[in-house]
């Protein structure tokens, strides 16, 4: 085959054939049941979840109440590729969403990596949501006296880690009870669990029972996916003005003095964290053949979900930042604790009964998003037939709807939370940036059919080159200290718990004489605990860099140098150079402002993940072409085309 055909197209025209053609004969149809209203609440559904319940606290903590403008400025990141979702939802309504769109704008090769990189996105925001999910109900159990085995309600990753870190920390002096409790639970549930040999048979099972509940119902219909989405939306909702409605009498305005504690670093520290409570919204536009009027209701839908999540996440942040100091909120369950320290019990209780229905309610978003994506892959040839097969009565991808269950089920039994966090966020990122780059490549094409719905134009030719250069500006001018670091990779000093925690037996009893002989408080005499004797002099910068300095270990252990050092940043030198890039392609294209701030936007918040996540996300990738070079090239529905 030759190398053009990896980037053969479809054409509009021929997708809108074909779904007119599958609705004729009811071969392949989907059931048409959703408006506006529905695609709205699956928006809500979807991105109301573990950002408002959980990582709204730990941004809070790092940004202050200045975290607000985190979550306007991600939500302009959002919407910006929200607005190139909808033109392609609008010129191109059928499911698959960013994939189906790749294959208009791209061409199969790229229509196969984003198809291959959403795959990954819902698989993994899916295991994510459940383990979530997992954690909230066994929490309300053991609020209500139930309480599970530890090795049944965690799993394996997070359990054996966090046991070698408790070991670690206990050898340098800290004891079991000094512990933080996700540490304390990380031991218990390894030491207490089921051996095999040396295998330790740790596993989160609710995190089990709930995918497999939500399977089940997606699997028998979309009317009833829609019915107990709408439900679960309402009372959520419900349960979030509540929370508003309440906080706002406890608001003391001192707690929002100082408003950015940790300047502009420290509300951008949680980025990716805020991020991840948008995901979702782009999981509408799998939805689009079962939407009653696609061309119109899918962008309303987007945009609509996108404006009301954002309003509640602004006045959530505001109202949890003024009843307790931001320092005080970098814990799992923000709302939860905050009407608990303030003593009203029954806020708390009610808080967590509605954090298993929002997480509930986001897992049935998410896991009705990926059986279409994989039913759009097998139309075209790129996955084996059976994956498009529909339900005779409950016009559902009903196959893939089950794979779907196994594929999310399995790793949520013993996968890591914050790895899969992050890799969603990832996946996701590089399926908004190619949506928005498609915008772009297809805005001056002739003979593409336009749909009811066209991102407003603003030409970026110049406006672009002056934002960098007002960015180099403000770099430059006014915070030329960490700029200058990054460029020359300046080497950083671990905090306490990284260089405790790497220390043998011999080290920690050299850094223990060490700080007994600096202490003037008389502190070592109270405790042995490495750990916190160096973590009290963290609060003073200059202080905790001359300690370290003097710590009689090897300098490979106090500080972070090096390539070490520099792998982390090359994801931000990738984003910088294609910056440039897309400045010199906006200027001799004009092209359209909006679009391209989502392309650069999403681009800058991959580089702000780390460089693992990366080198995660291209291992998925390379396994992806493995697949598509071996199978779906020569498979292809398109080889018929050129053959005919």
């Amino acid at each position: 085959m030759a190398f053009s055909s990896l980037f053969r197209k479809k054409t509009v025209q021929d997708i809108l054939k074909q779904v007119a053609k599958n609705e004729a004969d009811g071969h392949n149809a989907l059931g048409k049941h959703l408006t506006a209203r529905d695609l709205t609440a699956f928006g809500i559904a979807a991105i109301v979840g573990a950002g408002i319940f959980s990582t709204i606290g730990k941004a809070s903590a790092d940004g202050g109440p200045a975290v607000i403008f985190l979550f306007l400025f991600t939500a302009l990141a959002c919407s910006f590729a929200a607005f190139a979702y909808a033109e392609f939802a609008s010129m191109v309504p059928v499911s698959g969403s960013a994939y189906t769109y790749s294959y208009v704008a791209f061409g199969e090769l790229i229509a196969w990596i984003i198809g291959w990189a959403l795959i990954m996105e819902y698989a993994v925001g899916n295991i994510t949501v459940a383990i979530s999910w997992s954690d909230y109900f066994t929490g309300l159990l053991q609020s209500g006296g139930i309480h599970l085995p530890q090795w049944i309600q965690m799993d394996y990753l997070t359990a054996s880690n966090g046991f070698s870190e408790a070991t670690a920390l206990m050898q340098s002096g800290k004891s079991f009870e000094n512990l933080s409790a996700s540490l304390q639970a990380a031991h218990t549930a390894w030491t207490t669990a089921p051996t095999i040999g040396s295998f330790h048979f740790v596993a989160d099972i609710p995190a089990l029972f709930i995918i497999v509940l939500i399977t089940a119902l997606v699997y028998r219909g979309m009317k009833e996916s829609r019915n107990a989405s709408n439900l679960m939306v309402v009372v959520k909702l419900c349960i979030v003005l509540l929370v508003i409605a309440v906080g706002a009498f406890y608001v003391d305005t001192a707690n929002w003095d100082p408003f950015a504690p940790n300047g502009v670093g420290g509300v951008l520290k949680g980025v990716s964290a805020v991020f991840f409570a948008y995901i979702g919204f782009d999981a509408i536009s799998t939805t689009a053949e079962e939407c009653k009027n696609p061309q119109r209701d899918l962008p309303r839908g987007m945009m609509w979900a996108i404006i009301i999540c954002t309003l509640l996440y602004i006045a959530i942040a505001l109202v949890l930042t003024g009843m307790v100091s931001y320092s005080e909120l970098n814990v799992g369950d923000p709302l939860a604790f905050v009407f608990e320290k303030l003593d009203l019990k029954w806020m708390s209780g009610i808080i967590a009964v509605s954090a298993v229905i929002a997480m509930a309610s986001v897992l049935l978003v998410f896991q009705m998003g990926q059986p279409r994506i994989w039913m759009s892959m097998s139309r075209d040839g790129l996955l084996p037939k059976k994956f498009s097969t529909v339900h005779p009565k409950f016009k559902t991808p009903s196959f893939a709807t089950i794979v779907t269950g196994f594929v999310v089920a399995v790793p949520a039994l013993f996968l890591n939370l914050t790895m899969v966090t992050d890799l969603c966020s990832i996946g996701t990122l590089f399926a908004f940036v190619l949506v928005c780059a498609g915008v772009l490549v297809l805005q001056d094409k002739p003979n593409i059919p336009r749909g009811k719905f066209k991102t407003p134009y603003i030409n970026s030719k110049f406006i672009l080159p002056i934002a960098i250069i007002a960015g180099l500006y403000y770099a430059f001018a006014f915070n030329n200290k960490a700029t200058m670091a990054f460029i020359n990779n300046e080497a950083q000093t671990n905090d306490a718990t990284t260089i405790i925690t790497s220390l043998d037996k011999s080290d920690s009893e050299k850094v223990f004489k060490y700080l007994e002989s600096i202490d003037v408080q008389n502190k070592t005499a109270e405790t042995s605990d490495l750990e916190h004797l160096l973590s009290q002099y963290q609060d003073d910068e200059a202080k905790y860099a001359e300690v370290v300095k003097g710590l009689p270990i090897n300098d490979s252990l106090k500080y972070e140098s090096g390539f070490s050092l520099f792998k982390h940043k090359i994801p931000m030198w990738i984003f910088l150079f294609v910056l440039v890039g897309l400045t010199v392609w906006a200027f001799r294209k004009n092209l359209s402002l909006i679009p391209l701030l989502g392309l650069i936007c999403c681009l800058y918040m991959m580089a702000e993940l780390s460089v693992w996540n990366w080198i995660y996300f291209t291992i998925w990738l390379l396994i992806g072409l493995f697949i598509y070079f071996t199978y779906s090239r020569k498979n292809s529905k398109l080889n018929d085309v050129v053959e005919g």
